[in-house]
């Protein structure tokens, strides 16, 4: 909500636009003022909505013309000020005034302002307007209500700036049809999404717990049993279908709503929708979606406790047949308040564990959520603003990780979370082996890798569940994600599959590591199709040789067409855990060259310094002649001397 308010008075001519804003400001009445008054800042403080306010009158006149239009431009909210006693006054609002504010692209709410009622007499009343106000509110959309003062009584003159102040803060136009009265789409489909989340058991009605649950999320406050009686009667009497079960149904929660706008309560609504991280545009706000949460390079982000234990209650929550699977239709429902299924493009659910019957497991639905929030964070944090993370701190969901090298240098992992870059040539069994790990069955078409895909699964270490997401990138995206050493920096491990019937498949791996830099990366080779007959590689060595030379475990053999697997994925997350054991031509590789050079200096500057002191430990002997003769070659060598 914006921190302030800026407040234009115009009208003709007489009509009072001075005497108003001094009326306001000495609390009396004013007899003789200037022509256009100086503009008034109130501070925050002194008002309820704890906002800056700036009033600003004008003149009619043309000499005040080119400072007119500057303040319109400028203007929040407009007051146009007529006077009781001139007609003509009024008639110039929808024939001058209103059509200038369009003709300079000025779209801000109006508040039409009648002065002088002290010259009308009788009683004063709002109602008796609507005859002559609701033709121009019908033609001109700005225009959010009227008011009638008096500046010399006075009287009603703070509500004028009461009602302007509300226009900008809490605006009519996006909620509500002042044409139809009723509510407007967008304001409907918010109001919907709000019930939904705030229905806690989604049983279609607010019950007693619910509700005092809303009302101190919105406004930190219980609602009193009588208050609360009071509500679903009134719903009762008005709203067909309004309260079920004693408790409010979705359309008596969008009645009341409705309500409250029709008796001039827009703050009510609006407190409601912004508590919810919706905007003036009743879309949900950038910074709600996406709060500030920083991830150091080299880190990952996985999900926390809480953000693990909201994802199983929500997954109970819309399992609604419990059978420990989430079908199409009960998806469709958990992610009725978001925008769609978020793994739509992704081949989603094939990326996961499902049922016999195709139906995502809880199993599956939690790795599926870990491996987005490890590829991209920000998805998992709209979708917990989506779907209703109860704590407003929605970073408490998510945690970042110790950095990969770090770990790597230090020989231990506390990750929960890991990638695997699955490489090879095309036809070796990459996404065969995917599928297998993700339990989807074995497929005997060879379909080619066009884009990336990626799937998860669960894995036991040590009786600790870990998630292993495994991606494949086709030989179109291979070389760019391998060429980049902030993509390469982000896997755990980097699997290389050959077709152990293949005479050619090993060739490709060996030339995929000459042309990238990848030793600093845990590595596992893998042969595949081990059912069939092993062929000789074309290669300057076979692959248990090329292993051995690299101090690698030799490939681990499987075929994925008869389920003989090795356990290869518990081998890929143990590397994983234990990255010292699998780098390439040993854990020395898994510094960057910048680091070994630093290792370097650091281990020169050290053997320059031992050196030092053994020629001083040398020369202090000698004088002393108490070095033994074997002693002298080698003393002579250190001091950099040559034997005679």
């Amino acid at each position: 909500m914006r921190r302030d308010v800026r407040i234009l008075l115009v009208g003709d001519e007489g009509v009072g636009k001075s005497t108003i804003v001094t009326s306001l400001i000495k609390e009396a009445f004013v007899a003789h003022v200037q022509h256009v008054v100086p503009e008034v800042t109130i501070p925050p403080e002194v008002n309820p909505e704890n906002v800056t306010t700036y009033i600003v009158d004008s003149g009619a006149g043309p000499q005040d013309r080119q400072h007119l239009e500057s303040e319109v431009r400028k203007a929040h909210v407009i007051c146009v000020v007529y006077s009781i006693d001139n007609p003509h006054s009024f008639d110039r609002i929808p024939t001058y005034w209103l059509p200038l504010f369009r003709q300079l692209g000025v779209n801000v709410p109006v508040i039409l302002v009648g002065n002088k009622i002290d010259l009308r007499g009788g009683e004063v009343t709002n109602e008796a307007l609507e005859e002559e106000i609701i033709p121009i509110m019908n033609e001109f959309k700005e225009v959010e209500t009227c008011v009638e003062c008096s500046a010399q009584l006075p009287l009603n003159v703070s509500e004028v700036f009461y009602f302007a102040q509300k226009a900008v803060l809490h605006p009519t136009a996006p909620l509500y049809d002042s044409r139809e009265h009723v509510l407007k789409p967008a304001c409907v489909s918010a109001l919907k999404r709000i019930f939904k989340l705030c229905d806690a058991n989604k049983d279609g009605v607010l019950d007693a717990a619910e509700l005092n649950e809303f009302q101190r999320k919105c406004f930190d406050a219980p609602l009193q049993l009588q208050e609360l009686e009071g509500i679903k009667d009134m719903v009762r009497e008005h709203a067909e279908g309004g309260v079920r079960d004693d408790g409010l149904t979705e359309a008596g929660f969008l009645y009341l709503h409705t309500i409250f706008i029709q008796r001039g309560r827009l703050e009510t609504t609006w407190a409601v929708l912004r508590k919810f991280g919706y905007a003036e545009d009743l879309r949900l706000t950038e910074s709600f979606l996406l709060p500030k949460f920083d991830v150091p390079h080299d880190c990952s982000v996985e999900l926390s406790p809480q953000g693990y234990q909201f994802f199983t209650d929500i997954f109970e929550t819309f399992d609604k047949d419990q059978d420990g699977a989430l079908n199409s239709g009960e998806l469709e429902e958990l992610f009725s308040t978001s925008p769609g299924n978020p793994w739509e493009t992704q081949k989603f659910p094939d990326t996961t564990l499902v049922d016999d019957k195709g139906a995502v497991t809880l199993q599956g639905w939690l790795a599926q959520w870990s491996m987005t929030t490890l590829l991209d964070h920000k998805t998992t944090l709209a979708y917990l603003a989506y779907l209703g993370y109860p704590d407003e701190q929605r970073t408490s969901a998510l945690l970042t990780t110790r950095p990969r090298k770090l770990d790597r240098r230090k020989g231990k992992v506390s990750r929960n979370v890991f990638l695997c870059y699955v490489c090879g040539a095309a036809g070796s069994g990459k996404t065969s082996l995917l599928r297998s790990f993700a339990g989807k069955p074995f497929r005997e078409a060879y379909e080619p890798t066009s884009k990336m895909v990626s799937v998860v699964n669960a894995v036991d270490i040590d009786g600790s569940e870990k998630y292993l997401v495994l991606q494949e990138f086709g030989s179109k995206y291979e070389a760019e994600t391998l060429r980049a050493s902030k993509k390469t920096d982000l896997a755990d491990v980097i699997v290389y599959v050959h077709d152990s019937s293949d005479t050619n498949s090993f060739s490709y791996i060996s030339n995929l590591r000459q042309q990238y830099t990848l030793d600093h990366t845990p590595t596992l080779f893998v042969a595949t199709k081990s059912d069939l007959d092993l062929a000789q590689q074309r290669h300057e060595v076979q692959p248990d040789v090329y292993c051995r030379r690299l101090g690698l475990q030799v490939p681990v053999a499987v075929s994925v067409k008869t389920g003989q697997t090795a356990d290869v994925f518990h081998a890929i997350c143990s590397i994983a855990m234990n990255p010292h054991a699998a780098i390439p031509g040993g854990a020395d590789r898994a510094m960057t060259a910048s680091e070994r050079v630093r290792v370097y200096v650091a281990f020169t500057a050290l053997l320059g310094g031992v050196s030092a002191g053994l020629v001083m430990l040398y020369r202090s002997l000698l004088r002393q002649e108490i070095l033994p003769s074997w002693t002298t070659p080698w003393a002579t060598w250190l001091l950099g001397r040559r034997d005679p």
